[in-house]
């Protein structure tokens, strides 16, 4: 495997470090598709810093999650691949632990000289195998998972709910998000005459639903627990702002790729907004899976763009890797694609030619569907429906029993893509 991996980085270890790019992969936890104002959104809503990305370079209207649920998304975006490749399929994988079989876009890029760090929620294993600093990571200040974290009390308790800082629980005090952009901005500063990868997962907007008492005074949106979720919305917003303006601080910008998007469609719980799409998290319809998708990198994407061709969050792996210069191993399938062609608008024929999810169990027919063009089947608690996302984006009029053929053709696609897939991994308690 080191000669696999040694063999990818000659490309990029042939360029001088200062033509190699930034890269600079934020992502946001349960976010509604409506809670970003570069998209359609409530009035009560305004996101100016992640609008700022959009403004100045793309932004995806079809842009996807690989899964409704927190960790298996995070499984999929480092690996580059269907997450159910390796047996990847709900958030308590994440107990079992990212297969340590799997190279991570991290092990590439740092083999590749990059500084690497992740801030914010690992998610994807607690024990020592699974942390961080073995994935390719050089630095790391978040927790390890299950789920959400208190944004206030990080204080000292288990192995598992613990603030650690690399492979060392600490006790820290400030609010969590506003901590993730400390050590975010930090990393650009020192790391700057570098090229670096920087992963910066936050835990907003997930619950618990908890935001500085000054922010939530802000909003009156008619509800409370609405009012505090729009707090940590705009903590993050914020933070995304100091992050770029590093960037401009120090000549990055124009050598950087900033990507964004959410780990999955707001949850019902926590007040989110998902604007006309069907459902919530947990859920194959468009509010559990479509989610705002946004990249920058002023050299090589137009500003103002945007992108209709549909990607989705595993793409990153592949669009990283492909500017800087990497290859990933050739001993394993990749379904990752680089999304520079529909940035640029340079595409001749569909980024993908369908989309899969299944977050339950590979052979059960409960929570899976395929995107194929301007189709989508979904199976839903083993009921199968059809949609047409162009002429009806909500999901409200199932045309399976009037496009039978279509059906066929998507089931067919999907089950061939599902025979692929491993069973679900051994569960760890």
């Amino acid at each position: 495997m080191r000669a696999v991996l040694l063999l990818g980085v000659l490309g990029a270890l042939c360029l001088p470090a200062a033509e190699r790019p930034n890269f600079v992969l934020i992502v946001s936890d349960d976010q509604g598709y409506a809670d970003i104002s570069c998209y359609d959104h409530p009035p009560e809503v305004s996101t100016p810093h992640l609008d700022r990305i959009a403004q100045e370079g793309a932004r995806m209207t079809n842009g996807y999650a690989s899964c409704p649920v927190c960790s298996p998304t995070r499984a999929g975006l480092l690996t580059g691949r269907y997450q159910q490749r390796f047996g990847f399929y709900q958030a308590p994988d994440s107990r079992t632990g990212l297969p340590t079989s799997e190279r991570t876009l991290a092990d590439l890029l740092r083999a590749a000289g990059y500084a690497t760090a992740v801030f914010g929620k690992w998610h994807l294993g607690y024990d020592p195998a699974f942390r961080p600093l073995r994935r390719g990571f050089d630095e790391f200040y978040g927790f390890l998972g299950h789920g959400g974290h208190d944004f206030f009390d990080l204080s000292l308790s288990g192995p598992v709910t613990s603030i650690y800082r690399n492979d060392e629980p600490i006790a820290d005090q400030g609010y969590l998000t506003r901590n993730l952009t400390r050590e975010a901005v930090s990393f650009v500063e020192r790391r700057r005459d570098e090229p670096f990868f920087l992963y910066l997962p936050y835990n907003a907007v997930h619950n618990p639903i908890q935001a500085p008492a000054e922010v939530v005074e802000r909003f009156d949106a008619g509800d409370a627990q609405r009012n505090t979720y729009l707090a940590m919305l705009a903590v993050m917003d914020e933070g995304v702002g100091a992050v770029l303006e590093a960037l401009d601080r120090h000549g990055l910008a124009d050598n950087t790729l900033v990507l964004f998007f959410s780990d999955n469609g707001g949850a019902r719980g926590t007040s989110a907004n998902n604007g006309k799409l069907r459902d919530y998290k947990h859920s194959v319809y468009e509010g559990g899976i479509r989610v705002p998708f946004l990249a920058r990198w002023p050299a090589r994407i137009p500003a103002g763009r945007v992108v209709d061709e549909p990607v989705i969050s595993i793409d990153a792996f592949q669009t990283i890797l492909t500017a800087a210069g990497v290859e990933p191993p050739g001993d394993r399938i990749y379904d990752s694609r680089d999304i520079m062609l529909a940035l640029r608008g340079e595409l001749e024929g569909p980024l993908h030619e369908a989309l899969f999810w299944n977050w339950t169990e590979r052979d059960s027919d409960r929570g899976w569907a395929v995107r194929k063009g301007r189709w989508k089947l979904v199976s839903n608690k083993g009921e199968t429906e059809l949609f047409d996302l162009e002429t009806d984006l909500s999901e409200t009029r199932d045309l399976a029993i009037r496009q039978p053929e279509t059906v066929r053709e998507l089931r067919r696609d999907y089950e061939a893509w599902r025979d692929a897939m491993a069973p679900r991994m051994a569960r760890r308690r």
